[in-house]
């Protein structure tokens, strides 16, 4: 590059006024031509610096999806120094990270290098604004359109515009998670393999051992899952958040719902664990009033009448699954609830 194309050369704009008076407004420092202002070629280069940020920007954000979409969420990954992390939460997190950061690299070196840095004091004036000033400002937004080059310089705008546009995606992508997409995983539960010809035995999970009607007292409370299910497999905690069973025992003659009492065997009643406002497990029973309390947000269900709520944000009762006993004695379910366990969601029929 020519001297002639050096900033200093283009000498200042101004001089600091010099004062006897050390407290004497010094007024604005010489403005110096930057090297962008005077050298269309340095001006060019920068222009596409800057296009280059936003399109990487574009790239990062198609990354986001793209990881969203192909990354399993199981997915572990050792990454030095972090360890062993989520693989896709670091993918989520490092390609939305770097859309955001290029956009804003971006924008900080179009002003820095392209946009008029000339310094324009204004001075105070009362808050309300008369038509002279709101015609200044008027002009001087125009003037400082014209200045940033977004008209004249249409890579820079078309890449701005482009990178701006598709960072937003990424949170339209994440809305996928609101609710399961329309299928049947959540009106289903492990017990719809369950049929009255091939029941399924009803598994202590304390014990992890089948259950009998003289194993459950009057009062007592009894977790239960699908035999079939171990803590040990590897969707266990999918499975067991639909399947999961409350068992009971009531004096038949306590029961006051008919269509509940013949759904169980002998007062013994069986029902959904998982609490229908947002899912909890429920787990504290009052025996002497048949009461099952969600820890979370005290919802009450009344067990000895189909689990109706009394008190609470639950929307609907417990689900109750019919159960009987085999030729052993074992108790077993013969099908899967008539309604989708837990909480409401969008399909949801009832």
């Amino acid at each position: 590059m020519s001297e002639e194309k050096l900033p200093e050369s283009h000498g200042s704009a101004g001089e600091v006024a010099d004062h006897g008076d050390p407290f004497a407004d010094p007024g604005l420092p010489a403005h110096e031509p930057r090297r962008t202002d005077i050298d269309e070629r340095a001006a060019k280069r920068a222009e596409r610096q800057v296009s280059l940020m936003f399109v990487l920007s574009m790239l990062a954000t198609v990354g986001f999806i793209a990881s969203y979409v192909a990354i399993d969420p199981d997915k572990i990954v050792y990454i030095f120094p972090l360890g062993h992390v989520s693989a896709l939460n670091f993918a989520l997190g490092l390609t939305l990270g770097v859309a955001l950061f290029l956009i804003g690299a971006g924008a900080v070196h179009w002003a820095r290098t392209l946009m008029s840095d000339v310094e324009m004091p204004a001075e105070r004036h009362p808050i309300e604004a008369d038509d002279e000033v709101r015609a200044d400002v008027i002009q001087q937004f125009k003037t400082g359109a014209a200045e940033s080059g977004f008209g004249r310089r249409k890579m820079i705008r078309n890449t701005l515009i482009g990178s701006m546009a598709l960072v937003p995606l990424s949170g339209v992508v994440l809305l996928r998670d609101l609710g399961p997409l329309p299928e049947k995983k959540l009106k289903e539960t492990g017990w719809k393999e369950a049929t009255p010809a091939k029941p399924l035995q009803l598994i202590n999970m304390s014990t992890s051992q089948p259950m009998t009607a003289d194993d459950i007292v009057v009062g007592s409370l009894t977790f239960a899952m699908p035999e079939g299910l171990h803590v040990h497999d590897e969707d266990f905690q999918q499975r067991i958040a639909k399947d999961a069973l409350m068992i009971v025992r009531i004096a038949p003659e306590d029961i006051k719902d008919d269509k509940s009492r013949d759904k169980g065997f002998d007062g013994i009643l069986a029902y959904s664990k998982i609490c229908t406002h947002v899912g909890c497990p429920i787990s504290l029973y009052e025996q002497q009033t048949h009461h099952a309390l969600c820890p979370c947000h005290q919802s009450t269900f009344d067990l000895s009448d189909g689990a109706r709520v009394i008190f609470g944000p639950a929307g609907h009762p417990l689900p109750q699954l019919k159960i009987t006993t085999d030729e052993k004695g074992h108790l077993v379910a013969t099908g899967d609830f008539e309604e989708p366990v837990g909480p409401s969601y969008w399909e949801r029929a009832r």
